[in-house]
C-alpha cells in the first residue's frame, strides 16, 4: 500500500525566495514557490540547510505566458483566459497573467514544466487555488467545453440560473478534471522515470470563502480524485475578516468566521486517508494595515484553527520574507517600520508550538458550564459544493454592467446571509457548530454519526445527487434530528437537475427529501416550527428563508429555541443546550481559548493556572488569565510540566526550534544528568525567548555560537518554579548548556 503521509511533517510554509537566514523558520518543510528558470537553484538552496521541499504554484494562473503566446506549440491561447460577458478578461495583478480555463492543452503544458521539479527532487507537489470566477465563462474555450460536457449549444451563464447553474458545475469539473490530468502524469512520471513516489496536494481557500467571493473551485470534487492525497486549508485574516451579518448588524466578525473556514475545511476530509494542512498568516494581503491589526487577527485565526481537533497539521506562514523583512504601518499610522521585536518572538512561539501540538482534545466552556455529555449536543449545518454554484446576481445587466453596480452587487452578496443566519446563532451562544460537506455522505461511511443535530437548506445550495437523501434519511431513522429550513423561494429550485427532470420530477429538491424521510409536505404555521419524530430521530421544518434568522436577535433566538425544541423532541425534556460565550479546546498541555462578543454575556472569563502565555513575547507566567469578550488567548498548562519535572528541567515554551543534544565533556564522555545542552535555530536577528520548568533555579547557563560565548540573560522566577533564557538568534543556530543547580 503506497502511503499519503510522511509522520515527520507537522509545519511548513511557503517561500518564493532563495533561502536567506533571516526567515529560516526551522518548520520540517518548505513549499518552495514557482517553477521560473530559477527553481531548480532555489530547491538546492533549502535542501542544503536540511528543509524537505515541496513545490507550490498557481493552477488557475502563474507565469504561464509561453503557453498563452504560442512559445509551447505555435498557437496562442489567449481564448482560454477565463473571460466576463462584456469581454474583458479576468486578471491576476497583470494584463499577462489571467485566470485560465483549464483545457487539456493547458493542462499538459503545467504537468511538462512541473516533471522538470521532479527532476530536481521533489517528493509532493501543492497545485493552490484552482479557482474559476462566476462572473466569467464567456470565453470561445469554455464555450467549447460546454458542448463537450453538455452537447448541447452554449448558453450565457447570466441568461438564467439554469444557465448559471449548469456553467458552474462545469468550471468545478473542468478544474476537477485538471488536477486529476495534472497528478497523473506527475506520479506516473516519477514512478517511472525514478522509482519514487510523489505526494500530490490542492491549496484552496474554504468553501464559504469562494461562496463569498464568488468563486468556484472543486472542493470536495478532488475527495474522488484518488491521486490527489490532501489539502492546504487557505485561510488567513484577508478571508475571515470578510463582514457577515448577525442580529442585522453587518461588521467583521475575524474569529467567528476563521472558526467555521477551518471548521469546513476539517469536515472535507474528516474519516477519510487525506491530509488537512491548516495556514495560518500573520499579516495579510492587504499591505495598508498595522501592526497591531496583523497582530490581533493572526491570533484570532489560530486559535480558532486549534479548536477542530481532527488536524495537526500546519503551514505557519505563506512569504515569510514579507513579514520578517518587510514594513508595515506603525500603531498611529505615521510610518511603515520592520516587524515589531515582541510580535517577531510570539511568531516563533506558535510555530513552535504548533511543531508539538497532538490532535484530540475536547472543546469546553468555562469551569462551572458543563459543555461535554448529553447536555451540549453536537451541531452542524449542512453544506455542500453547488452552495459555489448560485452565487450571481442575476437582477443585473452583466453585458453592460459599471463598476459601482458590480462593487454594490459584491457587498450585497458577499455577506452570504443565507449560511450565516444559520450558524452563527449557534456560534454565538457557545455550541462549536461545525458545517459539515454535504457531499461527503456519499463517500465516507458513517459519516453524519458524530452529530446530534443538523441544519439544512436548498435555498442556497441543491443536492447534486440524490442518494444523499437517503443518508439523511438513515440517520434520521438511527436517532439524528435534521432540521430542515426554507421557504422554496429560490430561483435555482428549477434547473435541470435530477430532482426536476424525468418521469417523477419535484418542484424542489426539498421535496424528494420529505419524501424520503416520509414526512408530510405541509407548511407549519407561519413563525413556528412542524417538529415530526421518525424512528429514533426527528424531522423539524422551519418555512422560512434562513437569512431571515441573520437579520436581527430575535430572529437568531427564534431558531436557537426550534434547535432546542426539536432536540427535546428526541432526548426528553431535560434535554438542554447550556449556552456559553466561550469556546475553549485542551490539547495536551495547550489551552486555546476565545471568549465571544455578541453572547450570552459580556463578562469576561476567567481561568485559573498557572498558565505560560504564548502570545506574550516573554513568555510571561500568569497565575491565572481574564479574557475579554471579543479576544482570544494561548496557552500552556503549566502543571503538565510539573508533573513531568525530575533532576532536568522541562523546556515549557521556546521561540524557536529546539534540540536536546547528549550531554558530554569537551572529550565526548558523557557527563551527569545534570548537565542540559540544546540546540536552537530561528531566523536571524529575530528575539529567541526560552521558558523551562524546573525543580530549582540553575547553577550556571551558558550560550555559544562557534564555540564562542554569545550575549544571553536568563532570570529565574521562583514563584512559578520556572526560568526564561533570552537572546537574538544568529544564522546558523546556538548551543545552549545549563549546569543545574548541585551539579
Amino acid at each position: 500500500m503506497l502511503l499519503r503521509q510522511r509522520p515527520g511533517e507537522k509545519t511548513a510554509f511557503q517561500e518564493i525566495a532563495p533561502y536567506d537566514a533571516a526567515i529560516d523558520l526551522q518548520t520540517d518543510m518548505v513549499l518552495v514557490y514557482g517553477i521560473d528558470d530559477t527553481m531548480e537553484e532555489r530547491i538546492r538552496s533549502w535542501t542544503d540547510e536540511g528543509y524537505r521541499v515541496g513545490l507550490m504554484t498557481g493552477t488557475a494562473w502563474g507565469e504561464y505566458q509561453p503557453y498563452l503566446t504560442g512559445q509551447i506549440d505555435g498557437k496562442l491561447h489567449w481564448d482560454e483566459a477565463q473571460t466576463r460577458a462584456n469581454g474583458t478578461r479576468l486578471i491576476h495583478e497583470t494584463d499577462d497573467v489571467p485566470y485560465m480555463v483549464p483545457t487539456v492543452s493547458f493542462s499538459d503544458f503545467v504537468a511538462g514544466r512541473l516533471k522538470k521539479a521532479v527532476d530536481a527532487g521533489v517528493e509532493a507537489f501543492y497545485m493552490e487555488e484552482p479557482e474559476f470566477w462566476v462572473e466569467a465563462g464567456y470565453s470561445p474555450a469554455f464555450q467549447r467545453e460546454w458542448e463537450l460536457f453538455y452537447n448541447e449549444a452554449w448558453m450565457p451563464p447570466h441568461q438564467s440560473p439554469d444557465a448559471q447553474y449548469r456553467a458552474s458545475k462545469l468550471k468545478a469539473e473542468l478544474y476537477k478534471q485538471a488536477l486529476e490530468r495534472i497528478c497523473s502524469s506527475l506520479k506516473s512520471y516519477a514512478k517511472h522515470t525514478y522509482g519514487r513516489q510523489i505526494r500530490f496536494f490542492v491549496p484552496t481557500h474554504s468553501l464559504i470563502n469562494y461562496c463569498q467571493w464568488r468563486i468556484v473551485s472543486p472542493e470536495s470534487k478532488l475527495m474522488d480524485v484518488s491521486g490527489i492525497d490532501g489539502y492546504i486549508a487557505q485561510v488567513w485574516t484577508g478571508t475571515s475578516r470578510v463582514p457577515n451579518v448577525y442580529a442585522g448588524v453587518r461588521k467583521e466578525r475575524t474569529f467567528e468566521t476563521a472558526y467555521l473556514e477551518y471548521g469546513v475545511m476539517q469536515e472535507l476530509v474528516r474519516g477519510s486517508d487525506r491530509r488537512m494542512w491548516l495556514l495560518h498568516d500573520p499579516i495579510e494581503d492587504h499591505p495598508g494595515r498595522t501592526w497591531d491589526d496583523y497582530r490581533m487577527n493572526y491570533k484570532k485565526t489560530v486559535v480558532a484553527s486549534l479548536l477542530h481537533p481532527h488536524i495537526d497539521h500546519y503551514e505557519v506562514t505563506p512569504w515569510p520574507h514579507r513579514i520578517y523583512k518587510g514594513k508595515y504601518l506603525s500603531s498611529d499610522h505615521n510610518k511603515k517600520v520592520p516587524l515589531p521585536e515582541d510580535y517577531g518572538t510570539t511568531l516563533l512561539t506558535v510555530i513552535n508550538a504548533l511543531q508539538h501540538m497532538p490532535l484530540g482534545g475536547t472543546v469546553s466552556a468555562p469551569v462551572g458550564v458543563q459543555q461535554e455529555g448529553p447536555s451540549q449536543p453536537r451541531m452542524g449545518v449542512l453544506v455542500a459544493d453547488s452552495c459555489m454554484y448560485q452565487r450571481l446576481d442575476l437582477t443585473l445587466d452583466w453585458d453592460n454592467i459599471k463598476e459601482d453596480e458590480r462593487f454594490a452587487s459584491e457587498m450585497e452578496h458577499i455577506t452570504w446571509d443565507a449560511f450565516f443566519g444559520l450558524a452563527m446563532p449557534l456560534l454565538k451562544h457557545g455550541a462549536p457548530v461545525r458545517p459539515v460537506q454535504l457531499d461527503n455522505v456519499r463517500r465516507i461511511p458513517h459519516y453524519l454519526s458524530p452529530y446530534d443535530i443538523l441544519l439544512l437548506s436548498y435555498e442556497f445550495m441543491k443536492p447534486e445527487y440524490m442518494d444523499v437523501h437517503y443518508a439523511l434519511a438513515q440517520w434520521v431513522q438511527a436517532g439524528g434530528v435534521l432540521l430542515y429550513v426554507g421557504d422554496g423561494s429560490d430561483a435555482y429550485h428549477g434547473v435541470r437537475e435530477w430532482w426536476s427532470e424525468g418521469q417523477h420530477s419535484y418542484a424542489n429538491p426539498a421535496h424528494h427529501l420529505f419524501e424520503t424521510i416520509g414526512v408530510p409536505l405541509e407548511a407549519p404555521p407561519e413563525g413556528e416550527a412542524l417538529i415530526t419524530n421518525v424512528g429514533k430521530g426527528a424531522f423539524a421544518y422551519l418555512h422560512e428563508h434562513p437569512a431571515a434568522f441573520a437579520s436581527s436577535e430575535a430572529g437568531a433566538d427564534r431558531l436557537r429555541e426550534t434547535v432546542l425544541a426539536a432536540l427535546q423532541s428526541v432526548h426528553g425534556a431535560d434535554a438542554r443546550w447550556d449556552r456559553s460565550h466561550a469556546l475553549i479546546a485542551h490539547r495536551g498541555p495547550y489551552v486555546a481559548a476565545a471568549v465571544l462578543d455578541e453572547g450570552v454575556s459580556a463578562e469576561p472569563v476567567r481561568l485559573e493556572g498557572p498558565f505560560v502565555d504564548l502570545f506574550d513575547g516573554r513568555l510571561a507566567v500568569r497565575a491565572h488569565v481574564v479574557i475579554q469578550p471579543g479576544d482570544q488567548a494561548l496557552l500552556v498548562d503549566l502543571n503538565h510540566a510539573y508533573a513531568a519535572m525530575s533532576e532536568r528541567p522541562v523546556l515549557v515554551a521556546a521561540a524557536g526550534r529546539v534540540t536536546e543534544l547528549p550531554a558530554a565533556d569537551s572529550s565526548g564522555n558523557e557527563v551527569a544528568c545534570s548537565m542540559c545542552r540544546y540546540s536552537i535555530r530561528g531566523p536571524e536577528g529575530v528575539r529567541a525567548m526560552l521558558r523551562f520548568a524546573a525543580a530549582g533555579a540553575p547553577g550556571r547557563v551558558t550560550v555559544e555560537l562557534d564555540g564562542k560565548p554569545y550575549p544571553h540573560e536568563w532570570e529565574w522566577e521562583a514563584a512559578s518554579s520556572t526560568f526564561a533564557v533570552s537572546f537574538v538568534h544568529p544564522a546558523g543556530g546556538v548551543r545552549l548548556t545549563m549546569e543545574m543547580a548541585g551539579a
